[in-house]
């Protein structure tokens, strides 16, 4: 029980891999703010949280990339658990297309959610954190974010810019004792993947030295160790976790 006393938001916590980290600090004693831009899907995980590991979850409904909206879920998971120990950025979307056609609308929907949305949640919790002089934040990022992705100008953006923010925060809150790191997970078995057609899964494959894709567990469980004592001397890095893809 690793985390048992602490509270963690994880947001993008309705399915996938958030939903994995959601209920893997469940497991290990948190207690989980379970955040999701539709309520039904936040509501759903937190049940099924609490049908397990009886009130350690409660579900929130918010668009990340609204500043504001942002701001008074922070309030209210505060009021609810009167504190956050642990912050997991994971809310994120793809508009993908070719960069030379793409839609001003979708860089900036995709720029929105996966940045904006993380620096949102950071702003809402980050004093309390350095009150109490302790806290771990953690932003999943990707393998687009390292190395480019052709059709994914915007999320490769947005995801080497979560790489970025996640090493300023390092440096600047390393004195309050509060860690900063990312996790860049390759392809990983979720919604987002399976919308891919099998003859492009097996190309990807052929490129991953452990040959196959990644379970949302895989990340859920780079995320516990990162949130845990046992990483206390870990700031300002990006843990890979795509089979060798990018080594």
């Amino acid at each position: 029980m690793r985390f048992a006393n602490q509270v963690a938001i994880v947001t993008g916590a309705g399915r996938g891999i958030g939903r994995a980290i959601a209920t893997r600090l469940s497991a290990e004693g948190a207690r989980v703010a379970v955040v999701s831009r539709t309520e039904q899907n936040a509501i759903q995980v937190a049940e099924e949280i609490n049908a397990k590991f009886a009130g350690l979850a409660k579900a929130y409904a918010v668009d990340v990339a609204d500043h504001a909206a942002v701001q008074k879920v922070c309030a209210q998971i505060l009021a609810d658990f009167t504190r956050v120990d642990i912050l997991v950025n994971n809310a994120g979307i793809t508009r993908d297309g070719l960069s030379m056609r793409m839609s001003p609308e979708d860089w900036n929907a995709v720029l929105a959610a996966n940045l904006t949305g993380a620096f949102n949640f950071y702003q809402g919790v980050v004093r309390g954190m350095v009150k109490q002089r302790s806290g771990r934040i953690i932003n999943i990022a990707s393998v687009a974010g390292l190395m480019g992705n052709a059709g994914q100008a915007n999320y490769a953006a947005s995801k080497a810019g979560l790489i970025a923010l996640t090493k300023v925060i390092a440096r600047e809150l390393a004195s309050r004792g509060i860690t900063s790191n990312a996790v860049a997970p390759g392809f990983v078995t979720t919604d987002m993947t399976e919308v891919l057609g099998q003859q492009i899964k097996d190309a990807v494959v052929k490129q991953i030295p452990l040959a196959r894709f990644g379970e949302p567990d895989d990340i859920a469980s780079a995320v516990a160790f990162l949130a845990s004592a046992e990483a206390k001397y870990i700031t300002g890095q990006v843990l890979t976790v795509d089979g060798g893809l990018v080594m």
